[in-house]
């Protein structure tokens, strides 16, 4: 439980996926995400203090319950590290990410890693990089979403019916 400088972490593992798998309880990607953080604090000795899963929020904003019920938890001293697999997952807002991972956690003496873009504010307090992974997560949502409205939009003049759900009356097949 004790680290390189005799800190003991209470870890948190954040899981964020902003699309949800259909009908099933729980999406893929945030059973693979868990597996990933779980056997990450194993091999590193992490005390896990508790597990904060956002499946089917945006990474745009912060505005996610596990989220704040994390910050509640850094705010109440409860956990000194946060544990994500990359960047992506903690959030795709550059400006708020960056001020999260820049101010926030080492204002509240919060050690970040990011797993796979090999993040750990504890080893490189610059980070320099990040802010940079930061800009490009924030590109990729924005991207997406203006793709995903052109797409909508040409189905739309097409001609095709594009709604959720069917009219009173009638069924999708």
């Amino acid at each position: 439980i004790t680290q390189g400088n005799n800190k003991v972490y209470k870890a948190a593992l954040y899981i964020r996926l902003s699309k949800e798998d259909g009908d099933k309880e729980e999406s893929e990607s945030v059973i693979n995400q868990r597996k990933i953080l779980e056997e990450y604090a194993k091999e590193n000795n992490y005390h896990v203090y508790d597990e904060y899963v956002d499946d089917g929020f945006s990474g745009t904003n912060f505005n996610r319950p596990d989220f704040k019920r994390m910050i509640r938890d850094i705010e109440n001293k409860k956990i000194n590290m946060v544990i994500t697999k990359s960047l992506s997952r903690l959030g795709r807002d550059y400006i708020e990410t960056g001020r999260y991972i820049e101010s926030y956690f080492p204002e509240n003496e919060i050690r970040y890693i990011a797993i796979l873009d090999d993040v750990d504010t504890f080893l490189d307090k610059n980070c320099d990089f990040v802010a940079f992974k930061n800009i490009m997560n924030d590109y990729y949502a924005k991207e997406t979403s203006k793709n995903i409205k052109k797409t909508k939009n040409k189905k739309k003049k097409e001609g095709f019916y594009y709604i959720t759900y069917a009219p009173f009356g009638y069924r999708k097949i």
